[in-house]
């Protein structure tokens, strides 16, 4: 597996990973997809990696800015993250996050948040900071991982892409 910055060739296989990945999730709205376009097309995708297995997008990474109501910069959102559902389970999605973590942090970035499900992303040490809240998302399921010791107190708001719904 190859892991890897994403190119124009790229931009359908993404999308054709993210609607796979996320077509069964139970709390998905299926929209991720048109977050990655919307995010690519306001050009606050920070950081998009892929991950290829012979010649093949298996899976794909995203991150975009984070505001934070303290004024605090250079924390970014992590999601959508996208594998292949045959391929779920088998270390991917773990290196597209272990790699792209090391990336965003040698980019100088001080934080990132995410909302999803704790018992996964807890294995990379995101946790909830009751001290940074995502308004209208239950604390358990928003969580951080500083690369310092200063955690932001404040409101949190990803990209407006995250509301794209076509």
């Amino acid at each position: 597996m190859i892991i890897r910055s994403e190119t124009a060739a790229d931009i359908e296989a993404i999308t054709d990973v993210t609607v796979a990945a996320f077509e069964d999730h139970p709390i998905s709205q299926q929209t991720e997809h048109f977050i990655v376009i919307a995010l690519r097309e306001a050009g606050a995708l920070s950081l998009s990696l892929v991950a290829e297995m012979d010649g093949r997008v298996v899976g794909h990474i995203a991150y975009s800015p984070l505001q934070i109501s303290d004024g605090t910069s250079d924390w970014y959102g992590m999601g959508p993250v996208s594998v292949l559902p045959e391929l779920q389970r088998q270390g991917i999605g773990s290196a597209l996050i272990n790699q792209s973590l090391s990336m965003l942090e040698e980019m100088g970035a001080k934080g990132c948040a995410l909302v999803g499900d704790p018992n996964y992303y807890s294995r990379f040490s995101f946790r909830n900071y009751p001290e940074l809240v995502h308004e209208g998302v239950p604390p358990e399921f928003f969580m951080a991982l500083p690369f310092g010791d200063e955690v932001p107190t404040g409101t949190v708001t990803f990209h407006q892409a995250f509301e794209a719904t076509c």
